[in-house]
């Protein structure tokens, strides 16, 4: 659900009943209907350009880095070497944009259901939809949980970039899409998705990993802090086929420099080890 009065724009959700998030808006850029979501963009005072799907803010221009680079850099730099890299969603581009930094990926292949986002986005929110551009990158328009299904051994690394568990990505936050996905991966690789927030959704979280440990022999949750997302805070399930690795160890550590010639804003090494770093309530909750 949401509203447009005077120029604000407010978001509510079951997902996180009792409280909304809202910004006042300058513009509106985009409002139509694809075959599996509505999509808005918004021109705003104080987050730049605004992507909205079914009501749910996905990113803004004034965080969404924090987001795409941390969902992107903490699987590559848990791998030992991330050639070939399978992006699940993702259709305005940002994931891409990131995954094609990292100087050991040489093939990018994404899946995006919904063709009306990726052109939403290439029109609107070009910051993001660069990253359609590297010659890395295949584009394809399709079902991302039926591309996985005839994929065997394929990838190093796969993330999944999806919306919240309602609408058309609900199929990518249960056990048999972790199954799928273990399948496609090459040996060592690793899966990143999506996790939710464990604030207003814990037991989804808690869920959801248990998911991916019934899996993979080695499984994760690891957060980042985006201000325009339910709490300020969003997480990620990982899993990796390597039942001795050390997610809090990157395989890569970067440079000053190299951060600099990436045009990396949020990630760094320590970052990296902190997001794996949970406040007791939550580890004890995982534990149960």
């Amino acid at each position: 659900m949401d509203t447009l009065k005077k120029n604000w724009f407010s978001e509510s959700c079951e997902m996180w009943p009792g409280s909304t998030f809202s910004f006042e808006v300058k513009e509106v850029l985009l409002k139509e209907q694809s075959p599996y979501q509505e999509i808005q963009v918004f021109d705003t005072a104080s987050l730049g350009k605004v992507l909205v799907l079914d009501g749910i803010i996905q990113c803004t221009e004034k965080d969404e880095f924090s987001y795409q680079e941390m969902i992107s850099f903490l699987p590559l730099c848990c791998h030992k070497n991330p050639e070939k890299v399978l992006i699940v969603g993702g259709g305005d581009g940002g994931v891409a944009r990131e995954v094609a930094k990292h100087p050991r990926v040489k093939q990018i292949v994404q899946v995006e259901i919904d063709a009306k986002v990726v052109e939403a986005a290439k029109k609107f929110l070009p910051f993001m939809a660069v990253g359609f551009d590297s010659p890395k990158v295949t584009l394809h328009i399709g079902d991302g949980f039926e591309f996985i299904k005839k994929s065997i051994n394929e990838f190093d690394v796969i993330i999944t970039d999806s919306s919240d568990p309602i609408g058309p990505a609900v199929a990518l936050f249960q056990e048999n899409y972790y199954a799928l996905t273990k399948k496609a991966l090459r040996p060592g690789g690793i899966v990143c998705c999506q996790g939710s927030t464990y604030w207003d959704n814990i037991d989804l979280v808690k869920n959801t990993l248990n998911f991916c440990k019934n899996q993979f022999p080695a499984a994760a949750y690891a957060t980042t802090s985006v201000p325009t997302y339910p709490a300020g805070q969003i997480g990620f399930i990982i899993g990796s086929l390597d039942k001795d690795i050390d997610f809090q160890v990157p395989t890569l550590v970067f440079s000053d420099e190299e951060i600099k010639d990436m045009d990396l804003k949020y990630y760094n090494s320590d970052v990296h080890k902190a997001a794996f770093c949970l406040p007791t309530f939550l580890r004890n909750k995982l534990r149960e």
